[in-house]
């Protein structure tokens, strides 16, 4: 066993023990001001614990605390990490060219991308970073710290002016600086070849450095133009806007590399087959975290013991005297029944008490009904009696009993009292109950009293509440009845009045037939002189429609009569 902060006991220990001295030798103050008597009076009596056992136990408890803090610990393991990874190095090309927008955003937005990409993918590997155009930049070296990697990538300004021109031999330079002590040296181009025709220089260094060089295309061989910060465009000596294609020369550099090719993708597929490459080709590189050490904790252990000592210490143990045999048969009783609710009986009634309280617990109060029932009815026994009614929801039974009850100890009237209002609620009796927990509360403050009381109350408003508006209902009933009867009067009165205004109305309509028929006849001979040109002008109409019904043509089937000719369009959309 160690521990791992010896330096707690060292810096702790002294001081406990000087404070503890000073404690247990100081004279109590208040002596000099109250005598022996007073000071008796005022504090709390101990016999089974004095002032210097009381101390002593406290610094035991501060030992095993301070013990606790120092951490002892054992079962030492000592743990190196390894992991087996590969070391690959992405150059990115900074030169001019990679400003050309035939890629959105551009070329070089694009390639951080992709790089970002490869640094999400690249669980396995260490990755280190290099920037090229004339000449060559580290951004970073070989690294396993991909979240600082990603910050630096992030807030890389693609907007710096690096010198004109694209040097991969100075790359190649830098990426063999980079791997020197590593077995299998990767790396990956992103860039659009640059313009150079041969690449033999180059290749000859990779290959005598055992360096495999994989291109990641980025740019199209149709090319675009660079656009300048200014917002105009690069152009050449005689002022003719310069155009950049990609220069697939670049591929002889990584297909005699032993490396690889591949243009870019607008997904991850790029970055996922050439990953795949390199992971199945080279040879990992070990590399070594730093070490951690395993322990058993043994903290616990001292710190429970501290705190069972400090316990024992803050708590008033009281002692017992055992004068005589009445006294040692009560604690007995208290024991053995502690959580029924006080019982007392004499000696001869011990065997009863026990089965009933047994029965009590084990909720078969028709028995403990029944051996209550047969003891000698005192106070208590009754108070228990009526709660073992009340379990068994003889709520009548149990109010007759808490009634009998009388006692002067305002705690126990103070248990009847709200029993008896429990009772009184379940019996439907609210009126009762209130005046019961109302009791109960001038005895004790009591928080489940007062809830009980507030609901209550509550039901006897409702209740209140209910009979008004059923007296209402009634009293709109009635009503509705002596309308209904005003109405019907009424109606027979009206419907009287109805018949005589109909048999007038009848012969009014009937004079006014009369006047229409010789109105009508007037009109019909009029219309008997333009009847053939009406009917002329019928048929012309229904000759029209017939045509138009005929000469009827659906406007998208001659779409689709078009559409059927798709072989001869490449992209109909």
């Amino acid at each position: 066993m160690q521990f791992l902060y010896i330096n707690v006991i060292y810096l702790m220990l002294l001081p406990s023990i000087i404070l503890m001295i000073l404690i247990i030798k100081k004279k109590n103050s208040f002596e000099k001001y109250f005598s022996q008597e007073v000071l008796e009076k005022l504090s709390v009596s101990s016999d089974y614990f004095s002032n210097k056992a009381r101390n002593i136990t406290l610094f035991i408890a501060l030992l095993f605390m301070i013990i606790a803090l120092a951490r002892p610990v054992t079962n030492e393991k000592v743990h190196d990490t390894k992991q087996q990874l590969n070391a690959i190095v992405i150059a990115i090309d900074v030169s001019k060219s990679m400003m050309a927008n035939d890629i959105y955003p551009n070329r070089l937005e694009f390639a951080k991308k992709k790089l970002l990409s490869l640094l999400e993918q690249s669980k396995n590997n260490a990755l280190g970073v290099i920037l090229f155009a004339k000449s060559s930049f580290i951004l970073s070296p070989i690294t396993q710290d991909f979240t600082s990697l990603k910050i630096l990538i992030e807030n890389l300004d693609t907007g710096i002016n690096f010198d004109n021109g694209t040097n991969i031999y100075s790359t190649l330079e830098t990426t063999n600086k980079l791997l020197k002590n590593y077995k299998s040296k990767n790396l990956i181009l992103l860039s659009d070849g640059a313009d150079k025709k041969e690449f033999n220089e180059e290749i000859e260094f990779a290959n005598k450095n055992n360096i495999n060089i994989y291109v990641i295309a980025t740019a199209t061989k149709k090319g675009s133009a660079i656009k300048l910060k200014d917002g105009n465009y690069l152009v050449d000596k005689n002022g003719n806007i310069v155009t950049v294609g990609l220069n697939e020369n670049i591929k002889s550099l990584s297909m005699e590399t032993k490396g690889g090719y591949i243009n870019y993708s607008l997904d991850s597929n790029d970055i996922t087959q050439i990953l795949n490459e390199i992971n199945s080709k080279s040879q990992k590189h070990e590399f070594k975290e730093e070490r951690f050490k395993t322990y058993t904790e043994l903290f616990i252990y001292p710190l429970a013991i501290g705190l069972i000592f400090l316990l024992i210490a803050f708590s008033s143990l009281p002692s017992f005297k055992f004068k005589n045999k009445k006294n040692i048969l009560s604690i007995f009783t208290i024991l053995t029944f502690f959580n029924v609710n006080q019982l007392q009986a004499s000696v001869f009634d011990f065997k009863i008490i026990e089965e009933a309280n047994s029965a009590y617990k084990t909720e078969n109060y028709k028995n403990a009904i029944k051996k209550y029932s047969s003891l000698e009815q005192k106070e208590q026994t009754k108070y228990n009696l009526a709660n073992s009614l009340y379990k068994d929801k003889q709520y009548k039974e149990a109010i007759k009993k808490y009634k009998e009850i009388q006692s002067d100890d305002k705690d126990f009237n103070f248990k009847k009292s709200h029993n008896l209002g429990n009772s009184y609620v379940n019996t439907g009796n609210l009126e009762k109950a209130k005046t019961s927990y109302e009791e109960a509360l001038k005895l004790k403050n009591d928080k489940q009293t007062k809830e009980n009381l507030e609901l209550v109350k509550k039901e006897l408003e409702k209740r209140k509440k209910q009979q008004e508006k059923q007296k209402k209902q009634k009293q709109d009933s009635n009503k509705k009845k002596d309308s209904e009867k005003k109405d019907s009067k009424n109606k027979k009165k009206e419907s009287n009045k109805e018949k005589k205004s109909d048999k007038k109305n009848e012969k009014k309509e009937e004079s006014k037939k009369e006047d229409i028929k010789k109105k009508q006849d007037k009109k019909d001979s009029k219309k008997e002189k333009s009847f053939n040109q009406n009917e002329i002008s019928d048929l012309e109409e229904e000759k029209w429609l017939k045509q138009l019904e005929n000469q009827k043509t659906n406007s998208l089937l001659k779409k689709m009569e078009t559409q059927k000719k798709e072989n001869d369009i490449l992209n109909p959309w």
